[in-house]
């Protein structure tokens, strides 16, 4: 026992080096009291080894911890995403005006983020029932004290009691279904799983229902209509900062999870008539018909929803539920195709969504507010934030030349490839409805005129070149994208499938 738990602590390396740094940001915090500077640079470290930490693991395909956990290119890439992502926030939170209000222990701050990655990392390579669950719980209470982190802000304090309310809510249905299908089972790992349901010995009634309560804990963390109701409040009430990354960090280890699940799950390694890519579910398990299904409806409402948003940071929330509705539509085709192009689009998202949240936490620390109505004339009075917000908004709305553009055109592609036309066409569709109210906010920068009395707004270096370098990307991989396309075809391999 003990030389099986060394070995696959080999192969736990980055996880460990997170929880170490977590270990460590709290012990400086004890020690330098509120000092910013100090806690932030050990989570970067931290976060640079455990990178390092990810790049030696890159090609290693192998089930640790007694099949808790899978170590594979596919969560390779989860983990790239999440790690990055961690590393803009925190580079993000030390010019956030919002978090310097008010006496703060920020030690506690970035060790939680610290811990919420921890818990993202764990999403993304568990294979294990129990383990979704307690990655899933480590994620969502780092969350809910992040959430409510500016917690003098009536709004804050709000945010953090509904995300708890919803995030029981959503657990509680989730464990129900994991106890329905170990009851059916006898297992809780998902390759044993898969055997048992291949024996075709299941109640698929049962089987079905076990299912649906499960999707619930993952339609939770994806933000996914209809168990979306937590977001919008809780995207406001938060610190734009931890806004940005739930919207993206959080999601992209639901997303890992969910396809890990479904995939390896209900894989149905007997039917060998399909063309090169594709793979086929278990007779009566056809859950991409249900994930469609979520994908339309995340898409609408998210959409016809963001169009009666005055707050921008509500209307990045109802964003995000659409950008979920895109996302799935990667998964309904059954197809490496399709999980390829979804991996894309998150690379994609990574940067349109952090920049977009970024130019909303610049304007607020300077202006006191989120809404619309303040954008008036922001581009003669910071014409380099108003011209990369554009950017931003145009790149979330998939136009080109911008990355966002490159990661629809893949998604429509797959679909297309697959003959899913009607669900492409009302990606399409939504797609336009999201330039409504994404050039409502551009319009107000650039033909409004600024509001009376309203001046310049400066930034020091230090923002603007953290500006710049989420703005670049986003305009230079639509020109050179084959790099990322690569990594993502390369990162299809996943433990438990031929």
């Amino acid at each position: 026992m003990l030389e099986q738990i060394l070995l696959s602590a080999s192969d736990f390396k980055p996880e460990i080096a997170l929880t170490a740094t977590f270990c460590i940001a709290i012990l400086i915090d004890l020690v330098v009291k509120r000092k910013m500077s100090w806690v932030s640079a050990v989570s970067l470290v931290g976060f640079g080894v455990t990178g390092y930490l990810v790049y030696e693991q890159a090609g290693t395909t192998a089930s640790i911890f007694s099949d808790m956990v899978a170590v594979d290119p596919f969560a390779t890439f989860f983990k790239a995403v999440i790690l990055l992502s961690s590393v803009l926030i925190v580079v993000q939170s030390l010019w956030s005006r919002e978090l310097r209000t008010g006496q703060r222990r920020f030690g506690e701050y970035f060790s939680i983020i610290v811990a919420m990655t921890l818990g993202m990392f764990l999403m993304a390579g568990a294979s294990n029932l129990i383990m979704m669950y307690l990655s899933i719980e480590l994620t969502s209470i780092s969350s809910y004290i992040l959430a409510g982190y500016t917690k003098e802000a009536p709004d804050s304090a709000e945010a953090s009691l509904k995300y708890v309310i919803y995030g029981a809510l959503s657990s509680g249905l989730m464990v129900y279904g994991i106890s329905i299908i170990y009851g059916l089972t006898g297992a809780l790992d998902i390759y044993s799983i898969n055997k048992v349901l291949a024996g075709g010995q299941v109640s698929m009634v049962a089987m079905l229902i076990a299912g649906m309560l499960t999707v619930a804990g993952f339609g939770y963390k994806i933000t996914a209509a209809p168990f979306h109701f937590w977001s919008p409040d809780v995207y406001e009430g938060a610190p734009i900062t931890v806004t940005a990354f739930l919207a993206v960090a959080s999601k992209a280890a639901g997303f890992a999870m969910l396809i890990r699940f479904f995939k390896v799950t209900f894989y149905d390694a007997s039917v060998a008539a399909l063309p090169a890519g594709f793979w086929a579910t278990f007779q009566g398990f056809e859950w991409n018909m249900v994930l469609a299904v979520l994908s339309v409806l995340s898409m609408t409402l998210g959409n016809l929803v963001a169009i009666w948003q005055d707050n921008l940071k509500r209307l990045l929330a109802y964003s995000s539920i659409a950008h979920a509705g895109y996302i799935l539509m990667g998964i309904v085709v059954l197809s490496n195709a399709g999980i390829s192009a979804m991996m894309i689009y998150f690379v994609a998202y990574l940067f349109m969504n952090l920049g977009a949240f970024y130019c909303v936490m610049l304007v607020a620390d300077k202006t006191g507010s989120e809404s619309i109505d303040d954008y008036k004339g922001l581009g003669y009075r910071s014409p380099l934030l108003a011209f990369s917000f554009s950017v931003f908004l145009l790149s979330l709305t998939g136009i080109p030349p911008t990355f966002g553009f490159i990661g629809k055109l893949y998604l429509f592609a797959a679909l297309i490839d697959a003959r899913w036309f009607w669900l492409a066409l009302i990606g399409v569709v939504n797609s336009v409805v999201s330039l409504y109210y994404y050039v409502r906010v551009i319009r107000n920068m650039y033909i409004r005129d600024p509001v009376s009395a309203a001046g310049p707004l400066s930034f020091d270096l230090g923002p603007r070149i953290f500006l710049l370098l989420l703005l670049i990307p986003n305009i230079a991989l639509f020109l050179y994208f084959t790099p990322i396309v690569d990594f993502a075809q390369a990162s299809l391999v996943m433990v438990g499938i031929p």
